[in-house]
């Protein structure tokens, strides 16, 4: 799996755990609400580690917390 795809996974999971939905988050976070709608629908390939950091934030989780899932075992990152 590449690494896109693995991070596209877990943001879509800790959606769902916590309850909320992508438009929720983009405001929670401060990330323009595209960006976030455009990568979560693989129209953009990648996101920026800012912007990960700022959806831990807007989670109550670490960034440790957010790559500590088996989503990211074995992942590619050449994609």
């Amino acid at each position: 799996m590449y690494l896109s795809d693995a991070m596209r996974i877990r943001i879509e999971n800790l959606i769902e755990e916590n309850k909320t939905n992508a438009n929720k988050l983009a405001l929670d976070s401060g990330i323009n609400r595209s960006n976030i709608n455009r990568f979560l629908r693989k129209q953009n390939k990648s996101i920026t580690i800012e912007s990960i950091a700022l959806i831990c934030q807007a989670l109550d989780i670490t960034l440790k917390d957010f790559f500590d899932d088996k989503v990211f075992e074995n992942v590619d990152v050449n994609d």
